[in-house]
């Protein structure tokens, strides 16, 4: 007994107690960037030599300075300018003071006047130069700043006499930058200017087209440019000193006055101006042209092709002058001739009169100096005819489009100028025939082509180039024919192209029918010849699988719309084939009344139903599931699987809400998912025994992720509202994958990691659409955001059921009307898909197979369309077509053109392989956040959440088409 007390007593003061200890406050650490102005201080001081000091500017021009630094900066480099000897250092100096002016958020006003007095005591011209372009950067930066521009304007018309070529061009590149047309300026003497007096600053500028330099004098005509740009309006006795250096021996020059000639004929185009030697007078704008029309012959490529563009642009010249550039004769109506009265004035006026002696000696006549009566220079006759036959495509393709520019606004210049444009399509460079079919095309309204022309062009259709092909079809469905022998000739050609190129077929097709529907009346007589019928005997009836017999077919339908008389040619056989054409092509072929038939096959149910009460219509059913209180309400699956099916059939019967119609379709498709994934009788059942449902409500978590990506990257034109619903979507999705790996018990470690992600994604959301949270009332979001301090600070299993309950309980966001909403889309035209012989090839080795796709209203093709070729083996090849391989033939429309390289070992007997295209995405919803323009030199991400992994994926766009193919084993 006494050894028990014993051991309590020694329990009872042998007892630890331990105090808590208050941790002492951690201190907190303040980072500082070092300074770049004592940084580059310390650099400079450590140089010993000039050469040092220009190697620590070289590294100091390489990083980014911070705005509040640049003050400091300056004030360095100022310093140790004055103590510099070096030019090339000081150069560098006053090259790094212009860049620190355009840095964001720094005004350089303070630095205006140290700037202003370094040119005082600088005796190198190259950093005179160097310190005119740092004035002019600042005065592009200070807009605002009237006293300073006229500062830096004097200074500018001070250093205009400066020996160096540099100093001149910058300071004309001042005055053109800065100069103001109303602002008398006072220049100093030199040049021939005239000492004293106030001046404005074109006088000034034009002082200098006769400096010694041609540099300057490429300086002085682009700041008189520049100063046009502005809006400021040029003086017109500019134009006879800009026409004087058309004529210069330099090319720059040269190019810079034919910009100059042509600005002051669109700006005084219905000016007087006399002829050099005459009494005659013409219009401003048909002078310069003549002008410019002379420089097309001129010695440097450049000039011809500026000029060749610049003739394009002059839409205001006289006809006649106009039809001078495709002849090289001088026409008779630019020669001023005399009459016979003024001819007899000028003989009484000399004092002699007939002598009778010879016969007829007081006649009138035609001996004329041409030299000082033409009304346009006789070396710009045939202008365009010069530029057409230039050595240089580059001048060729400029005389091409510059034709059409012209003809599009002259009926009479198109007819005249469309032999020389035919003559093209004979061009040796493919750009060049091309760019003549593309011009041919767009004035196609004015010109009918005659048989020989016809026989030219369809020439064309034996080049191998498919975009030539392609080009010349589409020339052929907008051009007008003169007789029905045209007709024959261009289904006889056409027909042959389809012969050699069967890859042509589509092409060719559409060809045809807008050649039909263009000409009925030519057409009629070829009828009985076309399809081969005779009026007392039956002949055989054609092959429908002819892609030839389909062609002439595709003619005469086309052209039986408009020529009522037309189907009483047809024999019984062409009926049955155009029942079949017009199921099978339908946009091809159009409706016919075929009176007296059962075919009558006028298509009235597609124009019965107009858009606007399909938008209505549309309209209604969101109204419709908008009454829905939450995704628990009784009958909610069923309203939905009635607008869902209603809204598939909207789509398909008005094309154009088939893409408002399918977006939200997909979105109810996707609130479906979530309600029966949400069902009470799957969460009340115990973990070990829902195991099904658990892979059933998984499959539909995927499910709703993956359709809100094609909400996202599959439809263009969406809004911000509706990107914020799409999001909005993705994060229940994503809810409901959390709260099915709380059921799955991974771990605990795997569940906090999941939740910690799930409320950075929710904190992006807010970030993302913080001007759309007001309209998402009583949604999911809205609710997880008023429990978002109780979600931070909840165990996980406490925030998984906070998740389950606000799901159920959240309202169904209402989704509104989408207005310009498109699907992406894609038609695979080649391969067909139809052939049943297989592409043999040898394993092991590669075949090419040709793919021809239609893509609509994809955005940006050539980096997120991919071609997928799938083996019946379960492998599977992605393709990234290359950029040269997709073409633009309209807006919202691409074609792809391409080959895809097939390759397998050896197979027993051919089998199909699929061949589809895909759209790729990568989706990173902060990646938003960040703003496109640098924000200063800052390189500080202080307070931003850590970067999302980006999620990339691909979306089957289009059907896939089955192609047979054949490995062959290679032969030993």
């Amino acid at each position: 007994m006494a050894a028990h007390l014993k051991k309590r007593v020694y329990e009872e003061f042998s007892k630890v107690v331990q105090i808590p200890h208050e941790e002492a406050p951690a201190k907190k650490l303040r980072l500082s960037k070092p300074s770049k102005s004592a940084a580059l201080h310390i650099d400079l001081c450590k140089a010993t030599n000039s050469t040092d000091a220009l190697q620590y500017l070289l590294q100091f021009a390489r990083k980014p300075v911070e705005t509040e630094s640049v003050e400091g900066v300056v004030r360095i480099l100022l310093e140790h300018y004055y103590k510099e000897t070096d030019n090339s250092v000081r150069l560098k100096i006053a090259s790094l003071l212009g860049l620190l002016s355009k840095t964001p958020g720094f005004s350089p006003d303070g630095i205006v006047n140290d700037a202003i007095n370094t040119l005082c005591n600088e005796k190198s011209h190259q950093v005179l130069a160097q310190l005119m372009d740092t004035l002019l950067v600042i005065g592009t930066q200070l807009p605002e700043s009237p006293a300073v521009r006229q500062r830096l304007i004097e200074v500018a018309c001070k250093h205009l006499n400066d020996m160096y070529f540099g100093v001149r061009n910058k300071c004309l590149q001042l005055l053109g930058c800065l100069g103001m047309v109303d602002c008398p300026l006072a220049k100093e003497e030199g040049l021939g200017a005239p000492s004293g007096g106030l001046r404005d600053v074109q006088s000034i500028i034009s002082d200098y087209f006769g400096d010694q330099d041609p540099r300057v004098r490429t300086a002085a005509l682009k700041a008189m440019l520049q100063l046009h740009e502005r809006g400021m309006k040029i003086q017109e006795n500019i134009y006879e000193q800009a026409c004087r250096l058309l004529s210069d021996d330099y090319e720059q020059v040269r190019s810079a006055a034919v910009q100059m000639v042509w600005v002051l004929s669109q700006l005084y185009p219905e000016s007087i101006v006399p002829i050099p030697s005459s009494n005659e007078e013409i219009r401003l704008v048909d002078d310069a042209f003549g002008k410019i029309s002379h420089m097309v012959s001129d010695s440097s490529w450049m000039v011809r092709v500026q000029a060749t563009k610049t003739l394009g642009s002059m839409q205001q010249v006289s006809p006649h002058f106009l039809e001078q550039t495709l002849d090289k004769k001088l026409m008779s109506d630019l020669r001023r001739k005399r009459t016979a009265h003024e001819r007899a004035k000028d003989l009484f006026a000399s004092g002699e009169f007939s002598s009778g002696r010879k016969w007829a000696d007081d006649a009138p006549k035609e001996k004329l100096d041409s030299n000082t009566v033409n009304l346009i220079a006789s070396g710009a006759c045939g202008a365009f005819v010069h530029g057409l036959e230039d050595e240089l495509f580059e001048v060729r393709i400029a005389a091409v489009e510059a034709l059409c520019k012209l003809a599009r606004s002259s009926p009479s210049f198109a007819e005249k100028c469309l032999d020389f444009l035919v003559d093209m399509f004979n061009d040796e460079i493919e750009e060049v025939r091309l760019q003549s079919i593309h011009v041919l095309r767009e004035i196609s309204t004015h010109i009918t082509l005659r048989e020989d022309q016809l026989d030219t062009v369809l020439a064309v259709l034996e080049d191998s180039s498919r975009d030539i092909r392609e080009a010349l079809h589409e020339l052929i469905c907008y051009t007008n024919v003169s007789t029905k022998e045209c007709i024959q000739l261009a289904l006889l050609e056409l027909l042959k192209n389809l012969n050699k190129y069967p890859t042509d077929r589509n092409s060719v097709w559409k060809c045809l029918k807008f050649l039909g529907s263009r000409h009925p009346t030519l057409v009629l007589p070829l009828v009985p010849e076309l399809l081969s019928t005779h009026p007392y005997f039956d002949t055989p009836e054609p092959d429908m699988d002819d892609p030839a017999y389909i062609a002439v077919l595709v003619l005469v339908f086309n052209a039986a719309k408009s020529c009522h008389t037309m189907p009483a040619l047809f024999s019984d056989h062409t009926f049955r084939h155009y029942a079949y054409l017009r199921d099978s092509l339908s946009h091809l072929v159009p409706p016919l009344r075929l009176p007296g038939r059962r075919l009558d096959l006028v298509d009235s149910s597609r124009g019965s139903g107009s858009v606007e009460s399909a938008q209505l219509f549309l309209q209604q059913s969101l109204n419709r599931v908008s009454t829905i209180q939450n995704l628990e309400a009784p009958g909610a699956q069923d309203l939905l699987d009635f607008t869902i099916r209603d809204l598939c059939r909207l789509g398909e019967l008005q094309t154009e809400l088939a893409g408002a119609a399918d977006f939200c379709a997909t979105y109810l498709r996707c609130q479906l998912l979530l309600i029966k994934a949400l069902q009470e009788r799957l969460w009340n059942m115990a973990v070990p025994l829902s195991l099904k449902q658990n892979v059933t409500a998984t499959a539909a978590a995927q499910q709703i992720l993956e359709e809100s990506y094609k909400l996202e990257f599959l439809y263009s034109g969406l809004d911000s509202r509706q990107v914020a619903t799409v999001h909005h979507v993705r994060l229940q999705a994503k809810a409901l994958q959390l709260a099915l790996l709380a059921r799955s018990r991974l771990g605990l470690d795997i569940l906090i990691n999941h939740c910690e992600k799930f409320l950075q994604e929710v904190e992006s959301f807010q970030r993302l659409f913080v001007a759309e949270l007001s309209l998402m009332q009583d949604s999911f979001v809205d609710q997880l955001l008023d429990v978002m301090p109780r979600l931070s600070s909840s165990k996980p299993a406490e925030l998984v059921k906070i998740l389950q309950s606000t799901l159920r309980q959240s309202s169904l966001l209402q989704l509104t009307l989408p207005q310009q909403i498109h699907r992406a889309s894609a038609t695979i035209i080649e391969p067909t898909g139809e052939s049943d012989n297989p592409l043999r090839f040898t394993s092991g080795l590669v075949v090419a197979l040709d793919i021809d796709a239609t893509l609509e209203h994809v955005q940006d093709p050539q980096n997120t369309v991919r071609v997928q070729v799938l083996y019946p083996d379960g492998q599977s090849h992605v393709i990234h077509p290359k950029p040269a391989d997709f073409r633009k033939p309209g807006p919202d429309r691409h074609r792809l053109i391409t080959q895809v390289y097939l390759s397998h070992s050896a197979w027993t007997e051919p089998s199909q392989i699929e061949v589809r295209l895909l759209l790729a995405y990568s989706s990173s919803p902060t990646s938003s956040l960040c703003s496109p323009a640098k924000q200063g030199w800052s390189d500080s991400i202080d307070g931003l959440p850590p970067p999302e992994a980006t999620v990339e994926g691909i979306i089957p766009f289009s059907k896939p088409v089955k192609v047979y193919i054949m490995p062959k084993p290679a032969r030993r």
